[in-house]
């Protein structure tokens, strides 16, 4: 299957997304997602298709669409200054009918003669108002009914029922104040709309904009600026004080401290020396640096953060479904009501004019806009925050199933640990000296990527041996040949042996042959921010249990020091994922946090996998959310943000009904006149824009 994002055009509310998702998704061999806020649809499609027929589909609906370039920030200005400026022709022009509005309110006559209302009113109507016909058109033309078709339909009713009665000398009220003021309040909410809108988007397009296109390099010993994108994997290049740093790269030369926050939320700048990995985006300090690069253009760790940020801002959560089956049908429902509405007054006053005005307000305060961005704005302030802080979220569906986690299963290395250990003590056995029980250890843990085996091999700085048929064991040891003899290393247990040793430190042990060379204890810190986390969890009534390969005394001892009650140690990369399946089968919503290649199966398996960006690739590729801190803080920052989010996505939902389930019925019973329908309608959707735009006042623990 391939995936393409397309950019559309035309939109203007859910009744229009709707639509194209459900026309895409009639073609065979496709799966497309659209959404408003965004201007987007990710679409799947198989070699039955291709990206033209799929683009001829979405015109044949009514709209404009095109392949989205990934990186590309949508320019907007010209746009939003031509709804500027249809916006203040309408408003000036509508002005003196506000006048006598207000007049008339306060028990005056009316004042403007119908020849100038009729003057003010066409402007409005056929200049300002063209968008609303163009966009009404499209619609219709592609079997549908939108926002646009409600306006011009219910605006055209007044302006052409007032005209009529204007030319024929009919004696009845003129309405021209209805479909100006209507118009003018529609497109000063459509343009506070997408100001709104564009606000909500800025987090993305800040991450973008992150990307540094120049680089360094030395030629004939002279700095030349290059094109990042001309530079591949394996260039040296420099980067000098204050500059971003262009590339991902490994450091080969030179020291100074980076800012990360832009890419982790960790405002201390981090040092870097011969061997430290460098980010592109990040901001080095007063040191030079040369790297060699290590990833360009789309392999770059930002590049990554932004198409997961892209993705996850355009996915949609569960609750999104109810949505749009509300909207696929909302327009044909309001106009069916507003026909209802005029044969009701009509039969009931026996005056057919009696009900225009009723059915005029149905057709202008219904509005899809509000349902069709209740969720996707949200989504995006609440999605790019996240990135801001170092959390990358994968979709919609798990920011959503976050906030319902009642159980955080954890491993201990590296999660609540440094997952730094150090060689603290090394016992050999009197059969064999230090030298030889360092040697045999690094030597069998120089191929494992496990962070016990990195401090054994970091202990010893001799040569080492050949090692043949080496085997890792997840969460047990690893074994090989070594001088021709069998060598195990691992935990007592898997060794089978009993020792003596102190079991609030892990001990590993290692034997050659039949002979036991000795004992290596290893003791890894907690990270600082851990007890806090822990507590917080169990303020949001999350409990935290630990399951960890480690032996049960150093397991008990973090736990203990944590003031977790729930552990298990000795546990098996298989078994973590049972023990997770179970407490899933006690109807718990289970979390998972990890950062190993023994975490990779219980992730998959949780509600919820959560992955340090520290960790191994098999638990990065599997987890749900990543933090780019190595920090459990970030675990609770991901699970308070979700419950924001979604807070924010239930007012704006209840917004969006509630402006439709009281304006509608009141509209019908001749409660509302046009224009206050129409102000409403504007209201609604700007009230849940700017409500979803609250969302970056959260702010993570520090």
């Amino acid at each position: 299957m391939e995936v393409v994002d397309l950019d559309i055009e035309g939109m203007t509310c859910a009744a229009c997304s709707a639509r194209i998702e459900k026309n895409l998704n009639r073609l065979d061999g496709v799966e497309a997602s659209v959404n408003l806020a965004t201007e987007k649809a990710s679409v799947r499609f198989n070699e039955k298709q291709t990206i033209e027929t799929i683009l001829q589909r979405i015109r044949d609906t009514g709209y404009d669409a095109h392949v989205a370039r990934e990186g590309e920030i949508r320019d907007h200005s010209a746009e939003h200054r031509k709804s500027r400026n249809d916006f203040l022709l309408a408003a000036a022009l509508s002005a003196p009918f506000l006048g006598e509005m207000a007049v008339m309110f306060y028990g005056g006559h009316g004042w403007l003669p119908g020849w100038l209302q009729l003057a003010l009113a066409t402007p409005v109507q056929f200049w300002s108002g063209a968008r609303f016909y163009r966009g009404a058109w499209k619609a219709l033309r592609g079997g549908t009914a939108n926002m646009d078709v409600l306006v011009a339909l219910g605006t055209s009713v007044a302006y052409l029922f007032s005209a009529f009665t204007l030319f024929t000398g009919f004696s009845h009220h003129l309405y021209f104040e209805a479909a100006a003021v209507v118009i003018t309040l529609v497109l000063l909410g459509k343009y506070l709309e997408a100001r709104a809108k564009a606000k909500a988007a800025r987090s993305l397009e800040a991450l973008i904009r992150l990307q540094p296109s120049k680089a360094f390099i030395e030629k004939d010993g002279i700095l030349v600026e290059v094109d990042a994108a001309s530079l591949n994997p394996g260039d040296e290049f420099e980067v000098r004080p204050g500059d971003a740093i262009a590339l991902d790269g490994r450091v080969v030369a030179g020291a100074s401290s980076v800012n990360e926050a832009m890419l982790t939320g960790e405002s201390l700048p981090v040092a870097k020396t011969t061997g430290a990995r460098v980010f592109a985006g990040t901001i080095n300090g007063e040191g030079t640096l040369k790297a060699v690069a290590t990833g360009v253009g789309r392999q770059t760790v930002l590049a990554g953060i932004i198409r997961l940020v892209a993705a996850a801002q355009g996915s949609k959560p569960p609750v999104q479904k109810l949505v749009d089956r509300v909207s696929a049908v909302f327009v044909p429902a309001v106009l069916a009501i507003s026909v209802i509405t005029f044969v009701l007054w009509w039969v009931w006053t026996e005056d057919a004019l009696a009900g225009l005005i009723p059915a005029v307000s149905v057709l202008v305060i219904a509005c899809p806009c509000a349902l069709g961005l209740a969720t996707p704005t949200a989504l995006m302030v609440g999605v790019g925050r996240a990135a801001q802080a170092g959390i990358l979220i994968r979709d919609a569906g798990a920011l959503e199933a976050a906030k319902q986690i009642d159980t955080l299963v954890l491993d201990k290395t590296g999660t609540l640990t440094r997952g730094e250990p150090t060689v603290v003590e090394v016992l050999p056995e009197a059969t064999a000296s230090r030298e030889e029980l360092l040697r045999a250890a690094a030597s069998l843990e120089a191929r494992s990527e496990h962070p016990l085996g990195r401090a054994i091999v970091k202990a010893y700085s001799g040569e080492l041996l050949p090692v043949a048929e080496f085997r890792a064991l997840g969460g047990q040891g690893v074994v090989g040949m070594l001088q021709g003899k069998l060598a195990r290393l691992g935990a007592p247990e898997f060794l089978g042996i009993k020792t003596g040793l102190s079991r609030q430190r892990t001990v590993i042990g290692v034997v050659l042959g039949n002979r036991v060379l000795g004992w290596i204890a290893l003791a890894d810190e907690l990270r600082p921010t851990s007890k806090a986390a822990v507590a917080r969890l169990k303020a949001m009534h999350i409990e935290p249990v630990i399951l960890s390969g480690d032996s049960p005394g150093a397991v008990e001892a973090v736990a203990r020091e944590l003031g977790i009650e729930r552990w298990r140690a000795g546990v098996l990369p298989e078994e973590k994922s049972l023990e997770v399946e179970k407490l899933q089968n006690g109807r718990r919503f289970v979390g998972m946090a990890g950062d190993g290649v023994n975490d990779a199966p219980a992730l998959a398996r949780a509600h919820v996998g959560f992955a340090l960006a520290s960790g191994s690739g098999a638990a990065l590729d599997v987890a749900d959310i990543t933090l780019m801190r190595n920090d459990l803080s970030g675990i609770v920052d991901a699970i308070a943000l979700s419950g924001a989010t979604l807070s924010k996505i239930r007012q704006n939902l209840f917004f969006a009904f509630i402006y439709n389930v009281l304006g509608i019925p009141l509209a019908a019973l001749g409660l509302l006149n046009p224009a206050i329908a129409g102000a409403a309608m504007a209201l609604s959707s700007v009230s849940v824009v700017s409500n979803s735009l609250l969302l970056n006042r959260w702010k993570p623990s520090n």
